[in-house]
């Protein structure tokens, strides 16, 4: 099975009030963080995508392949159709975010081996019920995720097929996504 992955890392950190995924948490920068919970080996092709030279230079550091967001504010659907276009004769893709400093490495590789044993239905981690990221979508899922637009990512198309979702458990802390200071705060 071929399942590729992309690295959501183009968005201007409104809420934050500068680009978050350049702050250190436990010394390394988020970004680097999420990019060392990519368990590579069982993944075809990682693509990391931003609008930042810093991350996209990192990106190719780690063997992954950058790919430039021109127009980061069209959204996050924006970000998702052109990371899933290089990818667009994949089995599978996996989505995830880089802003949640705690996600393991571990729990993202269970992940990808729960989705080849449920290969037809979109798997995401979570924690007693609730969604969180990375998440999983088959191929069957790729014309419903570039219909998107807007500032919204995956759960748009989870929403409408909440029946295909099953959910791997990790603990709430890896879930946990810095969107605001508040919550940097509270790490």
């Amino acid at each position: 099975m071929k399942i590729g992955c992309v690295v959501l890392a183009a968005g201007n950190s409104i809420r934050f009030g500068e680009n978050k995924l350049l702050r250190e948490f436990a010394g390394q920068t988020m970004i680097a963080r999420a990019l060392a919970a990519i368990p590579a080996e069982k993944l075809a092709k990682v693509v990391v995508v931003t609008q930042y030279r810093e991350i996209e230079e990192l990106a190719m550091e780690n063997g992954f392949t950058p790919i430039r967001n021109e127009h980061p504010e069209f959204g996050q659907s924006y970000s998702v159709k052109l990371g899933l276009q290089a990818l667009s004769d994949y089995d599978a893709v996996l989505f995830q975010v880089s802003d949640q400093p705690l996600l393991q490495r571990k729990s993202v590789a269970a992940l990808i081996d729960f989705y080849c044993k449920h290969p037809k239905n979109i798997v995401a981690l979570g924690y007693q019920g609730q969604r969180g990221n990375p998440c999983i979508f088959p191929a069957a899922y790729f014309p419903k995720l570039m219909e998107m637009d807007g500032d919204h990512g995956g759960n748009v198309v989870i929403r409408r097929h909440e029946d295909a979702l099953m959910l791997l458990e990790v603990s709430p802390q890896e879930l946990t996504d810095v969107d605001t200071p508040e919550i940097w705060n509270q790490f």
